[in-house]
């Protein structure tokens, strides 16, 4: 025992581990017992154990593994983690322990199994059991089947899921275990128990004795329905109900109900495998069914139908084998085949179910055709396929077909039509046949029963009787009116013999369908709703039959009253109930009237009706008046006393007061009396004839309206217009217009036939008398309010000016909703419920459309085009796409019957040519838009296939896609598209496109739905999967769309589903749904459904109990007025309640109107900065949306609430318009007042604009851009600028008002647009705008290019974001847009580029196609304007974008620099920016401006300068020039150099490196500051290398980083640019410092600055040339004031290891060769400075790396010559003292180096005598030797370049230094070839350019370096080099040396033939060939690179006597202010003189 000892010390859990199996036996007994003791299910002890379960039951030792086994089902019991340990721990029990020999230990796997399963793991252990039934050992799977036959016999089918146990039944029975086979028999008879029949179609295969035993077995099941034993934990409340009934010892009435919950039908169907057929179908099928013999064709039928025998087919495409089956049926001879295709269509109908559905509509009419046929064989089968292609789609699909056949002239179709048409009926209920469905199938059927042909006749009463029988008698009797008592009866009888579908299902169909009493209240009618309430009310677990309860009491959707609803449960629909029988009134003769007249009436009165005298008369009707007043309604004879009224003088009554009275009498008589339309038609004529009348009119127009109540609005209107018009007289038809009008709007608009109307409004339109107009107009504004906008197309055809009178009136009601009716509500169903309301409500919404005239497009869709559409050229498919759109243009409205378009345009959805599928999709929207709601039946082969394109990868074309499912959303609504599978398989790809698109469209759609299909639970698990896909886009929209799932389905329903998911899964996707159910939102509100039908305002009592009514009308803002009809359908006093509605809606305004005084907008101190961070992070919704969803407007609302007045609030967000145009009255009002507070919510008060952009109502967007204009008038003022977040959140809805059709609005939106520029930079708007263009409305498109062209003209190409070439390309693609104002607007804004930028515009928008390009180019010619060189208002919107980016603004509003005048502060800013190329602007560039108009002057322009600079020059004046800010300005690390200037000097370096451009600019700005001040420059001294380090790190960071970066605004990176080479331009100007670089810094510095010059991304920007020119010019600076010995080090390395470096681009090499040129040509003068010994050392290992003969195999000459030029320069300048200085070099033998100096030494001994005293004259020789033999090819280069349009000026330069050079060179041969033309043109070049060179000569300093070295330093690709490079030598230039640049000028315009615009400004053609020239201050101001200097004091240099030897025309500083107001003088005395001289 001492070992146990040792073990029994230990805790129970490691006990349960032991090695021992005693241990382990104690340990499970003691856990056994612990789990017993533990109350908490949530005990932290549980989970100590969760690891161990599984070993509990697969312990290895027997007695062991029993007492596991015990101690594990206490632990699935007890604990609440258990769940967790299902799938181990079953698989453990289905492995180790059911095959244990022991029987208890089986029975506690089973228990252990079950209570699994009772913890709601039931499908994780239905899994493994399954599994357990591949095993090898019998045992095993006896004892699985055992396992799942008890769980399904306790749980019921529903926990146990029965489709994947019938799957593996058949394996089973085919066991070669006996034991298996008996088992599974048990398991076989328990599930017939649960789903009867069902079970059949799937063990039909099974051996015949186990099925005929099974039959047997079957035969003895009990036939009472099972019921479920055991509970699931969430089924508590069931099972007590269940204990309870046990406990009466009997069911209790609910009991049925929960009986028929509890076994859910099983549809054998669901049990079945998928087959695919498609693939199976023979290869040469469709060959073979078109074949010629019949035989041929039968084979391929027989193939066909052999296939469709499966019982479930997998879904596919079937279109074609559809279309193949029907040609059969309709066009075959041969009948036999036409009743075998007949069956292969009823297989494949029967194998596909509802997926079948999109084929329905093409096969249906082909078989109703058929039915022609007279074998019975052949009608049998036909039958058959229509009768289960029926199945598969819903009557009201496939009605358009059925009743187009009704009318055939052919008896048997006829019969079999409506024999169809009552074997459809059987399967409908009253939901699935409304009246609109009934009325033209009865209309039809009743043509039918009046047949010539008994047998069609008959059908009609079968099928009569059969509607009779499903939609109830209410429902059909109005239609059969006027069938005569001996067919009616007919009908009855033939109704009560139907037997409908659902009255013979066993089980629970039959109670589901007849709405069973539920729980004994009062039976519901079954109305839809009611039994799905019913329905799931059950289901859920929960208090039972609460819901249910309260539906039954509650009038059910459709307004369909229960019988419990009150007293007029039964009512009927008030206007046609009783009404219908006497509408028609036998007319009777004047006799039988004036007897009846008698009966009632005085006999004085009588008399006294057509006496002479008036006054008899008019007593005579005081007595009638009295009489009728009186008489009750039975005994009131209303036809003989409307015809006693209309007896002699009737109507023709000369006095009007005894007309006013009978005309009184009229409408009395119609209000009391039972009005008859035969009544009616006595009297109207009179009627309408007085309506005109002024003294009468009145009482005429009361008569009309009470007539109009009695008989309805639509019947009377109709006769009242016909009269009106059948007359001359203008008043009448005036009044009776006016009177209709109001009418309308009293009786609302149902049932009135628009058509009949219009035809009479437009002879009105067209009348002479303007009144008659007026009021027709009036008319159509009122019946605008409930047709809408369809309604102008009736008018489409009037005059202009006409059309714009509707146009307005239309506009005047836009926005207005329609008011509730008043009248006809018939007093015969008081308390009436509103039976069919809801269809009226719709039919008024479809009649509008259904009023278009249709045309019947059918025929036009040929076989032909089909086949165009289909084509394999997709330009003969565009064809035939093209020709469909002008079908559907031409047709405008068309009928349903569009042949084979369908299959047709579906084909092209996937076309390979993107641009088909974009225009299928403009046709499929056109289509919705002609078609209406019929377009309903094409949902699932058309719509679905539109949803598939969501996945393309292309972005317009998903938009396409979006907007196509919207256009046919909007005719269909959204069932049609929730039906179905097709949604979910949708759903189902993993298509990350397609994906979040779709969600994005459920989540827009569902929120407005009321109810939804059962079927959209099917996306459900693919939602899921979409909440866990890879894509986070996809993910959001799941998430998005996850609360609108919710709404409909459920929370309870959303988690069960989350059953099959993976338990990692499973657990997140319960997280999301407990979050989306906190977000969950209500179901909407009936009122959206009568609010946009706009019939009657809200209809709340219609779908909620009574109660509830006074309550919604309450809190229901847009219920202004009370509807007495509703409000009595749900049986409640409208009047009291009513009242009380309205009074809650005042109360509040009245008490707040107190408290208005305050302010409105609330400041909260960092209020908006916490709104962007939330934003940032996501914990709100980011402003982006295509139309304002609700969420976004409740969190509008709640970030409102802190800041905004609540009353104000109130105002904003109100459902009514008016209240919104108050709130912007409020705030105009305060926007003075409260500037602050309106900043402070600036972000808020945007985005609550954005929202009344989307309002329809004129009025409100009027006064918000009315509001905007004030407000950033406002906000310029302040000088506040946007945010990003606000700017992002509004501009792009504000550019959405860009394209409203109403011009004002337009300008508005432009004039606000254009101030915006002063808050926010143009270059961010240009973008936003830029988006705007790709807008589908034209209008908006159009006006995005103007504004675009705007931007250009006012702030020059800098705006164009992301660079000008892509800006361009985009604007230039609208050239070819297909309206033709955007694109005229896009040819104006590329002209306006043009204008602004010259040729350049072609290379930016690059190539377009010829068409585009010749519109372009005749455009330019037309606008024949000059480019101007820059714009005038760059200056506004450059500082203004500098200071935005400044640090240094404080925070975003005037910061500490308030004071100063504000132009003082943009220098001061632009100082701080180092920006260059702004300050640029401010002033002195008017100079540069007008400078460089005398350089390009061709005369055009001379008038215009003076009053320019006269204009501009005044500013100078102005205080800027000040000096003292700019040390102020100095960052405040630098006022105090002494202490601690070191370190200071050292942070700021270290900044300059930094990754923020900001940061960088502002401390190069400071290091440039010090060394502009000549007394603090040298402080830098001893920090140059570390400067310039941090200089070259930046620089490739740019180069790596920025450039790369597309999110960085690219003008930043020229401005950090320009920062870089201002400072260094001024370091390396302060020699002393120049001088301290080293030469590793130098190398890198070099190496980063030409990496810079060949960066293309540079050039491609706005400034890029600019840069370039400048690091140009700075390089000059660096090979001159560096430290030479270095400097020539530097390059030597650089070269070597760029010629090294096989990546570097020959183009670099190229450029440090010149670099070094440039050196050599500065050896002469430094060659004293220099160490050569260090030089020779570097030469030494550069030959030593690449010897002679490696450097010829370069593929330039350019190294070797570099190489020699520079050793023979050496040696020319030290003689044979060079060799002295190879001191440094160890061992000389490793180089060709001293060998090749001797060489040359020797030489130059030899030719000493000849030699030219100019060294560099001889250096140039040798070159000329070395290319000698390359002169032709130099040559030929030369005139290669004079040729082309770009270089020529350059070719020209060459060739002029080419022949001073070698001045024997011959260059006849070149020109011998060429046209007389260009020979003279080479000449005249030549001479220009000496004439130049000439006039410049005295100029030039005495170097004796060949001129053409000189110009090989600059890099090819600037051909404009600044003439500013050089030093100055103080001399005088004056007005002649203009003169005669002058005179160059217009000689070259006089003779030269190139255009202006191609030449480089003459400054290039002045300096490039030239040595250092005087930079005269003049030209340096029109140098380009005037762009970049840094501030003023660049400008101060401008004294033309300074001798300052080294002004490069950039930062050099002057002494005194003084000297800088001399400056100006003098340059203003240059320029009056340059002026005077021009004269």
């Amino acid at each position: 025992m001492g070992d146990d000892s040792e073990w029994m010390k230990l805790p129970i859990d490691q006990k349960c581990e032991h090695k021992l199996w005693k241990a382990r036996l104690n340990g499970y007994e003691e856990a056994l017992k612990l789990f017993q003791k533990i109350d908490d299910e949530k005990s932290p002890e549980w989970s100590k154990y969760l690891g161990l379960i599984k070993k509990f039951v697969t312990d290895s030792n027997a007695v062991a593994q029993l007492k596991g086994l015990e101690a594990a089902l206490a632990y699935v019991e007890s604990a609440h983690v258990a769940g967790k340990t299902t799938g181990e721990v079953a698989s453990g029990v289905v492995n180790k322990v059911f095959n244990q020999p022991k029987a208890r230990a089986k029975e506690l796997g089973e228990d252990i199994c079950l209570m699994y399963i009772e913890i709601e793991k039931g499908e994780a252990i239905q899994e493994e059991l399954l599994k357990g039934l591949d095993n090898k050992n019998p045992k095993i799977i006896v004892a699985c089947i055992e396992t799942l036959r008890k769980a399904l016999s306790e749980f019921g089918s529903k926990i146990i899921s029965l489709k994947p146990i019938i799957k593996v039944l058949p394996k089973l029975f085919e066991s070669r275990e006996k034991a298996v086979r008996d088992e599974a028999k048990l398991l076989a008879v328990e599930i017939y128990r649960w789903i009867r029949d069902a079970l059949r179609p799937p063990l039909q295969n099974i051996n015949s004795v186990q099925l005929k035993e099974l039959e047997e077995e079957w035969i003895k099941v009990s036939s009472a329905a099972p019921k479920q034993t055991r509970f699931l934990r969430s089924q508590q409340e069931l099972k007590a109900k269940f204990e309870q009934q046990q406990g009466l010892g009997g069911d209790a009435d609910g009991g049925d109900d929960d009986e028929e919950e509890a076994v859910p039908q099983v549809d054998a169907y669901e049990l079945l495998e998928a087959v695919e057929i498609l693939s199976k179908l023979p290869k040469d099928f469709y060959e073979k069914i078109e074949a010629k013999k019949w035989q041929e064709r039968k084979e391929a039928l027989e193939a066909v139908e052999l296939l469709v025998k499966n019982p479930k087919l997998e879904s596919g495409d079937y279109a074609d084998l559809v279309k193949a089956l029907k040609k059969v049926v309709g066009k075959d001879t041969n009948v036999m085949l036409v009743a075998l295709a007949a069956k292969c269509l009823a297989g494949l109908a029967t194998g596909l179910r509802k997926k079948f559905g999109q084929y329905a509509g093409h096969v249906v009419p082909t078989i109703l055709e058929k039915f022609k046929e007279k074998k019975p064989q052949v009608v049998q089968a036909l039958q058959e396929a229509i009768d289960a292609i029926f199945l598969t789609t819903t009557l009201q699909n496939i009605s358009e077909d059925i009743l187009a056949v009704m009318d055939n002239k052919n008896p048997t179709i006829k019969q079999q039509t409506s024999l169809f048409i009552a074997r459809s009926f059987r399967h409908c209920t009253p939901s699935t046949l409304p009246k609109s469905l009934l009325k033209p199938f009865c209309a039809a059927l009743l043509k039918h029963i009046n047949d010539s042909a008994p047998e069609v006749r008959d059908a009609g009463f079968e099928a009569l009787g059969t509607a009779l029988k499903v939609a109830g008698e209410k429902a059909v009797n109005p239609f059969l009116a006027d069938v005569d008592k001996l067919k009616l009866d007919r009908i009855k009888e033939c109704a009560e013999k139907v037997e409908l579908v659902y009255g013979k299902k066993t089980g629970g169909a039959a109670e589901k369908k007849e709405g069973k009493p539920i729980a004994g209240k009062t039976t519901a009618l079954p109305g839809p709703a009611g039994d799905r309430e019913a329905k799931d009310a059950a289901t859920k677990p929960g208090p039972p039959k609460k819901g249910s309860a309260v539906k039954a009491g509650a009038p059910l959707k459709k307004g369909k009253p229960a019988a419990a609803a009150g007293p007029g449960g039964a009512g009927a629909k008030g206007k046609k109930g009783p009404e219908t029988k006497e509408i028609f009134e036998s007319e009777l003769s004047i006799e039988v009237c004036e007897e009846k007249a008698a009966a009632v009436l005085p006999a004085s009165c009588i008399q006294q009706l057509d006496s002479g005298n008036w006054k008899e008369r008019l007593a005579c009707m005081e007595e009638f008046q009295k009489a009728v007043e009186l008489m009750e309604r039975s005994e009131m004879p209303c036809q003989a006393l409307v015809r006693m009224l209309a007896k002699k003088p009737g109507w023709k009554e000369t006095n009007f007061q005894v007309m006013q009275m009978k005309l009184h009498i009229v409408a009395l008589i119609a209000q009391k009396g039972n009005f008859s339309k035969t009544s009616a038609q006595v009297v109207l004529d009179g009627l309408v004839d007085k309506v005109g009348d002024v003294k009468c009119g009145t009482n005429a127009k009361e008569a009309m309206t009470a007539i109009a109540e009695a008989c309805q609005l639509p019947w009377t209107a109709e006769q009242v217009v016909a009269m009106a018009f059948s007359q001359k007289n203008p008043k009448n038809q005036s009044e009776t217009l006016n009177w209709l009008s109001n009418a309308i709007k009293e009786f609302g608009f149902s049932g009135l036939n628009v058509k009949a109307f219009i035809s009479n409004v437009k002879t009105a339109l067209a009348a002479t008398n303007p009144a008659v107009r007026t009021s027709a107009i009036t008319l159509l504004g009122v019946m605008y309010l409930y047709v809408g906008p369809s309604l102008r197309m009736f008018f489409e055809d009037e005059k202009p000016a006409l059309l714009s009178q509707i146009d307005a009136e239309f506009e005047k009601m836009q926005g207005q909703t329609a008011p509730a009716p008043t009248r006809g509500i018939s007093r015969h169903s008081v308390g009436g419920g509103d039976d069919g309301e809801e269809e009226e409500q719709e039919e008024v919404g479809n009649d509008a459309v259904d009023l278009l005239p249709r045309t019947d497009i059918g025929d036009k869709i040929t076989a032909e085009l089909v086949a165009k559409i289909g084509d394999k050229n997709w330009k003969i498919r565009k064809e035939g796409l093209d020709e469909v759109t002008s079908i559907i243009n031409e047709a405008k409205f068309i009928q349903p019957n569009i042949g084979e378009l369908p299959a047709a345009l579906k084909g092209r959805l996937n076309d390979s040519n993107k641009i088909l599928v974009q225009q299928t999709l403009s046709i499929l929207q056109q289509l919705a838009t002609a078609m209406g709601p019929n377009i309903k039946q094409y949902v699932k082969n058309l719509g679905i296939p539109v949803i598939t394109v969501l996945g393309d990868s292309k972005n317009n074309v998903r938009a396409a896609a979006l907007a196509t499912v919207n256009a046919w959303a909007e005719q269909t609504g959204m069932k049609e598209w929730l039906e179905g599978e097709d949604l979910s398989e949708e759903l189902k790809k993993e298509n990350p496109f397609l994906r979040q698109e779709l969600l994005g469209w459920l989540a827009e759609k569902l929120p407005a739905l009321r109810s939804v299909p059962s079927d959209l639970l099917l996306c459900v698990p693919h939602l899921y999967s979409c909440l866990e896909d890879r894509n986070g886009d996809v993910r959001k929209k799941a998430q998005d769309a996850l609360p609108f799932f919710m709404m409909h389905l459920g929370f309870e329903k959303m988690a069960k589903a989350t059953g099959k998911l993976k338990p990692t899964s499973k657990d997140q996707v319960l997280a999301m749904l407990e979050k989306a159910k906190a977000n969950m939102p209500a179901k909407p509100a009936p009122l959206a459904k009568a609010s946009s039908r706009v019939l009657g305002g809200a209809a709340p009592a219609k779908f909620q109990p009574a109660s509830a009514f006074a309550d919604d009308l309450g809190s229901n803002t847009m219920e202004s007025k009370p509807d007495l009809k509703k409000a009595k359908a749900g049986g409640v006093s409208s009047k009291t309640k009513g009242v009380q509605g309205k009074k809650v809606l005042s109360k509040p305004n009245l008490k707040e109107d107190d408290d208005k005084s305050g302010p409105i907008f609330i400041i909260v101190p960092n209020g908006k900065e916490q709104r962007m961070k939330e934003e940032k992070a996501l914990k709100v919704l980011k402003w982006n949306f295509t139309t304002p969803r609700d969420e976004y407007i409740e969190q509008l609302k709640t970030q409102m609430s802190t800041c905004v007045a609540k009353w104000l609030q109130d105002e904003m967000f109100h459902a009514d318009f008016q209240h919104h145009n108050k709130a912007l009255t409020v705030m105009i009002e305060h926007l003075e007042s409260e500037k602050d507070g309106v900043i402070s919510c600036l972000d808020l008060i945007l985005k609550w604009l954005t929202l009344r952009f989307f309002d329809t109502n004129t009025s409100v967007l009027m006064k918000a851009l009315e509001y905007l204009k004030l407000l950033f008038n406002l906000l310029s003022q302040e000088e506040y600028h946007l945010t990003e977040n606000e700017a992002s959140s509004f501009i792009p809805y504000l550019i959405l008002k860009v394209g409203e059709p109403k011009d004002v609005i337009r300008k508005d939106v432009r004039a606000i647009l254009n101030r915006m520029c002063l808050i926010y930079p143009a270059s961010k708007m240009f973008p936003f705008i830029m988006e705007g263009t790709k807008s589908k409305n034209s209008k908006q498109r159009a006006e995005c290019l103007e504004e675009l062209g705007c931007l250009v003209e006012s702030y020059g190409m800098n705006v164009c974001q992301p660079t000008p070439g892509k800006a361009l390309k985009e604007m230039a693609t609208h050239i070819g847009d297909r309206d033709n104002t955007v694109r005229n607007a896009a040819l104006n804004t590329i002209v306006t580029v043009y204008n602004v930028h010259g040729d350049q515009v072609f290379k930016l928008i690059g190539n377009l196609s010829e068409k585009d390009m010749s519109m372009l180019e005749e455009r330019i010619k037309r606008s024949a304007k000059r480019p101007s060189s820059a714009p005038v208002r760059q200056v506004e919107e450059k500082p203004q974008r500098t200071q935005n980016m400044s640090a240094n603004a404080s925070m975003m509003r005037r910061g500490q620099a308030e004071d100063m005048s504000s132009k003082l502060k943009y220098v001061i800013q632009n100082r701080n920016m180092g920006s260059h190329s702004e300050t640029a602007h401010t002033v002195p560039r008017e100079f540069q401006l007008d400078l460089d108009e005398i350089e390009n002057d061709n005369g055009t322009v001379r008038c215009e300068m003076p009053a320019l600079v006269q204009h501009k020059l005044d500013d100078i004046f102005e205080p800027v020039l000040i000096p003292e800010p700019k040390i102020r300005a100095v960052s405040p690390h630098f006022d105090d150099m002494h202490s601690n200037t070191a370190s200071t000097i050292n942070f700021v370096i270290s900044q300059v490196a930094s990754g923020d451009i900001n940061t960088s600019i502002q401390a190069l700005t400071q290091i440039d500051e010090v060394l502009k001040q000549e007394d603090k420059a040298e402080a830098m001294s001893g920090h140059i290398d570390q400067f310039l380090i941090a200089t070259f790190m930046q620089l490739r960071l740019i180069y790596n980083t920025h450039m790369a970066d597309e999110k960085l605004d690219k003008d930043d990176i020229v401005r950090l640019y320009s920062c870089i080479i201002g400072s260094m331009i001024t370091l390396f100007q302060i020699e002393s410092l120049a001088r301290e670089a080293s030469t590793g810094v130098l190398k890198d510095l070099m190496h980063g600055l030409i990496t810079l010059m060949l960066d293309s991304r540079v050039e491609d920007l706005e400034e890029g040339e600019q840069v370039i020119r400048s690091v140009n010019l700075l390089v000059v600076k660096v090979l001159e004031k560096s430290d030479q010995t270095n400097i020539l080090s530097a390059l030597l390395v650089l070269l070597q290891d760029s010629l090294l470096a096989t990546a570097s681009s020959p183009k670099f090499s190229e450029l440090v060769m010149k670099c070094l040129w440039r050196m050599v040509r500065l050896l002469p003068e430094t060659i004293n400075s220099i160490n050569l010994d260090r030089i020779l050392l570097d030469i030494h290992i550069f030959m030593k790396v690449f010897p002679k003969e490696k450097l010829k195999q370069c593929k330039s000459e350019f190294p070797i010559r570099t190489l020699k030029t520079l050793l023979h320069t050496l040696c020319k300048l030290k003689g044979p003292k060079i060799l002295d200085h190879l001191t440094m070099i160890d061992n000389k033998n490793e180089s060709e180096l001293e060998a090749h100096l001797c060489r040359v030494m020797k030489h130059a001994m030899d030719q000493s005598g000849k030699a030219d005293k100019d060294t560099e004259k001889g250096a140039s020789r040798i070159e000329e030797k070395a290319s000698k033999a390359k002169v032709n090819d130099i040559l030929a280069e030369i005139f290669k370049k004079i040729g082309s349009k770009e270089n020529t000026k350059e070719g020209l330069a060459e060739l002029y230094e080419y022949k001073k050079k070698y001045s024997d060179a011959d260059i006849e041969p070149f020109l011998k070839n060429s046209s007389q033309f260009f020979q003279s043109y080479v000449e005249r070049g030549l001479r220009l350019i000496e004439t130049e060179r000439e006039g410049k000569g005295r100029i030039a300093t005495s170097t004796g370096i060949s001129p053409q070295m000189e110009g090989t330093c600059v890099p090819v690709s600037t051909h404009t080099v600044s003439s500013s490079i050089g030093n100055t030598n103080g001399e005088e230039v004056g007005p002649s040396v203009y003169l005669e640049r002058l005179k160059i000028l217009r000689q070259r315009c006089g003779l030269d033939n190139a255009k202006q615009e191609d030449r480089p400004p003459l400054t290039s053609l002045l300096s490039k060939p030239t040595l250092p020239t005087v930079a005269s201050s003049t030209d340096m101001l029109h140098s380009k690179l005037s762009q970049l200097r840094e501030s003023r004091e660049q400008y101060q240099h401008l004294d033309l006597d300074s001798n300052q030897t080294h002004s490069s025309g950039i930062g050099t500083t002057l002494a005194s202010q003084s000297s800088a107001a001399a400056n100006i003088d003098d340059l203003k005395k240059r320029l009056e003189r340059i002026k005077s001289s021009r004269k």
